[in-house]
C-alpha cells in the first residue's frame, strides 16, 4: 500500500509511476474521497465536543434543579447526527481502502521504463550453451525414458498441470530442495520456516495477492482460506502487526513449500511438461530489513540465487525487469533465467524483488527508529523454484542414449549416485 501522503503531496510522481506500470487508477476520485473523509472526521469531532459540552451543562443544571428536558433532547439529536455522519464516514473509508488496495507499488527510480517483457534489460550471463556430440532430447523425452515423472498419472488424479514424480525422479526433486535449503541455512544465514499451506484473506491481502489476483488463486469456499501461491505469503505475514526493535533486523527466513496457482492468464503460453504448472515446489528467501539497506540486500539476494545456479553448473542470465513487467507489489525486480537446450530459449527460475515498505504498510510491520515506529522494507526471491531448474538439468546434463549425469552438488543427496541410466 502506498503512503497516502505521497498521493496527496506528489500526485504527478504517482501518476507517472502508474503509467509506467501500465495501470490506471482514478486518483482524483481517491483524493476527493480523502478530502471528504477529513471533513467528516472534523464534523464528528465537533459534534462529539458539542455533546460533551451539553452533557456537562445538563450535569450543572441538575445540581441546581433546573429543567434539562430540552438539553437532553438536543443531546439525543446530536447523537443521531453523529451516527449518520459516522455511517457516511465508514462508507467513505471503505471506498478509500478499496481503491488504495488496487494501487500497485511505484517503480523505483532505477527501474528501466518499458511497456512489456520485451523491454527488460539483460544485465549478465554466466556459463555457456551446452554442446552435444549427439542429437539432444527434450526434458519430457529424457524423463519418460528414465521413469522420473508421470504427467498422465497426475492428470488422472488431479488434472493437467499436476506432475507425479516417481522413483529417482522424486529423489532428484527432493535433492534439489535439500540443496537449496542447506545452502541458504548453512552458508547464507537464513532461518528455516515451515509454514501452513492454507492462509486467510487478511494474509493474502498483506502481501498484495488480494484483491487483484484472487481469480488466479485456489480457494476453499467454506473457510475462505487460500492455498498459497508462494511461501512469501505466510512467511512475510509472520511479522504482521509487529513492532520490531532495531537489533532484530535484518530478519532472514527461508522456506520450502509446494505452491499453487490457477495460472488463469497462461492461455497461449508454452504449457508442456514443467513449463507451467498448477502445483510446483519452490524454496523462498524472505528478508525484513532497514529501509536504508534494502537495495544492497536486493543485490545480495540475487547473488544467492545465482550461486545456486552456478553450483549446478547451469547456463543462465540475469534480467532487470522494466516498469511494465514488474509485479503488482514490486518496486524493483530481477529475473534469473536458465537456458533450455531443447528449445534454445530461457526459462525463468527465480524472481527477486524489493517491495520497499509496500507490503509492510499492508501488513503493518514496523521497526522502532529514534523511538518512533517506521515501516520496514521487505524483499523476497525464489531460491529456487524447482520445475524449470529440473528442465535445465535434464537437458543440459543428458547423456547419449537418454541417460542423465547428476550434477556434482546433488550427488550427496542422491546417495552418491552419479548417473541415471535407462533400464
Amino acid at each position: 500500500m502506498l503512503d497516502p501522503r505521497i498521493i496527496r503531496e506528489d500526485l504527478d510522481k504517482v501518476k507517472t509511476g502508474l503509467v509506467n506500470k501500465n495501470v490506471s487508477v482514478d486518483l482524483d476520485k481517491l483524493l476527493n474521497l480523502d478530502t471528504s473523509r477529513r471533513k467528516l472526521i472534523q464534523e464528528v469531532e465537533q459534534l462529539k465536543a458539542a455533546r460533551n459540552q451539553k452533557s456537562a451543562d445538563i450535569s450543572k443544571k441538575k445540581k441546581v434543579g433546573e429543567d434539562v428536558s430540552a438539553d437532553i433532547l438536543a443531546t439525543r439529536e446530536i447523537g443521531e447526527n453523529i451516527k449518520e455522519i459516522q455511517s457516511e464516514l465508514n462508507n467513505t473509508e471503505a471506498e478509500i481502502k478499496s481503491i488504495s488496495l488496487s494501487i500497485p507499488n511505484l517503480p523505483h527510480a532505477s527501474t528501466p521504463v518499458g511497456k512489456s517483457e520485451h523491454d527488460n534489460i539483460e544485465r549478465r550471463q554466466w556459463g555457456s550453451v551446452p554442446e552435444f556430440s549427439f542429437k539432444p532430447l527434450d526434458h519430457l523425452e529424457i524423463g519418460e525414458r528414465l521413469g522420473l515423472f508421470d504427467f498422465k498419472a497426475g492428470a488422472k488424479i488431479s488434472g493437467r498441470g499436476f506432475p507425479v514424480f516417481t522413483g529417482l525422479g522424486a529423489q532428484l526433486e527432493r535433492a534439489l530442495i535439500s540443496y537449496f535449503l542447506d545452502t541458504h541455512i548453512q552458508k547464507n544465514g537464513f532461518t528455516e520456516i515451515m509454514p501452513p499451506l492454507l492462509v486467510n484473506r487478511k494474509t493474502m491481502t498483506g502481501t498484495g495477492q488480494l484483491p487483484k489476483m484472487e481469480a488466479d488463486m485456489y480457494r476453499t469456499d467454506e473457510d475462505d482460506l487460500f492455498l498459497i501461491p508462494t511461501a512469501e505469503v505466510p512467511v512475510t505475514n509472520l511479522l504482521a502487526g509487529e513492532v520490531l526493535v532495531p537489533n532484530q533486523l535484518p530478519v532472514s527466513y527461508v522456506a520450502y513449500t509446494p505452491c499453487f496457482r490457477r495460472e488463469a492468464g497462461s492461455w497461449g503460453k508454452d504449457t508442456r511438461g514443467f513449463q507451467r504448472l498448477h502445483q510446483f515446489n519452490k524454496v523462498e528467501m524472505v528478508k525484513f530489513v532497514d529501509p536504508a539497506t534494502s537495495y544492497d540486500v536486493l543485490e545480495t539476494l540475487v547473488g544467492y540465487a545465482e550461486a545456486l545456479l552456478q553450483g549446478l553448473g547451469l547456463h543462465y542470465r540475469v534480467l532487470e525487469l522494466c516498469t511494465g513487467d514488474l509485479s503488482f507489489a514490486a518496486a524493483k525486480c530481477y529475473d534469473l533465467e536458465a537456458y533450455s537446450p531443447s528449445c534454445s530459449s530461457w526459462l525463468e527460475v527465480s524472481s527477486v524483488s524489493n517491495f520497499e515498505d509496500f507490503q509492510a504498510r499492508r501488513a503493518n510491520i514496523r521497526v522502532k527508529s529514534n523511538n518512533k515506529p517506521v515501516f520496514v522494507h521487505t524483499l523476497n526471491g525464489s531460491g529456487l523454484a524447482t520445475p524449470r531448474v529440473l528442465v535445465a538439468i535434464l537437458e543440459s546434463y543428458q547423456l547419449e542414449g537418454g541417460g542423465l549425469k547428476i550434477p556434482e552438488v546433488l550427488q550427496p543427496y542422491m546417495g552418491g549416485r552419479t548417473e541415471i541410466l535407462p533400464e
